[in-house]
């Protein structure tokens, strides 16, 4: 009820305010401000803003020399710890949150859309067994269910085969399957795994 209440009071203000008063930040450390509205859609593309380093981001023209990711997918936020589940290949995830007024407080706003970029150039971590990213099948993880690239997992780590519910939803040949501590939103709770 209260969160409800808060975010009919942000929407108000917003009516208030115009466009030229209207930023975007993002969450995860990451700034970023696209045009007069915030907006970002597939294809668009950014790099480092440089008024919000060392972690902000910004939209820039795909063929500047500033833009280092292009995007996958831009969804809306999600307001629950691991709810947006960006596409396999994602090596950046930017939160991105509209805020109003002046103010140079990039920490705060309310959450509006999720972009999920790929690098344009350099190593791409969000690839299946590169050790970065969201954690996908063709990953490798510890005993501990910590992600590691699948070149450092041989003997001790676990190569990923799928991403279930339950137990009873691994594929054969998961010799490991590890149940993780309740996260909402999270679209999977058990990790099937088998020795890499």
């Amino acid at each position: 009820m209260i969160i409800a209440v808060i975010l009919g009071l942000a929407y108000g203000a917003s009516k208030l305010f115009d466009d030229k008063n209207k930023s975007s930040s993002s969450s995860s450390s990451s700034s970023s401000s696209r045009d007069k509205d915030g907006s970002w859609n597939v294809g668009d593309c950014g790099g480092p803003d440089p008024d919000d380093a060392p972690d902000g981001y910004r939209a820039v023209d795909c063929g500047d020399s500033g833009a280092t990711f292009k995007a996958l997918a831009v969804m809306d936020a999600g307001i629950l710890p691991d709810a947006i589940q960006c596409p396999a290949g994602t090596d950046l995830i930017i939160q991105v949150k509209i805020t109003f007024g002046s103010g140079g407080d990039k920490s705060g706003g309310i959450p509006s859309k999720t972009v999920c970029g790929r690098n344009l150039t350099g190593t791409h971590p969000g690839d299946a067994g590169a050790g970065g990213g969201q954690l996908v099948k063709g990953d490798c993880v510890t005993s501990t269910a910590q992600e590691v690239p699948c070149a450092q997992a041989a003997g001790s780590g676990y190569k990923v085969l799928d991403l279930t519910k339950g137990e009873k939803a691994c594929p054969s040949g998961t010799t490991e399957p590890m149940r993780l501590t309740l996260a909402i939103g999270r679209p999977y709770d058990v990790i099937c795994a088998a020795k890499a």
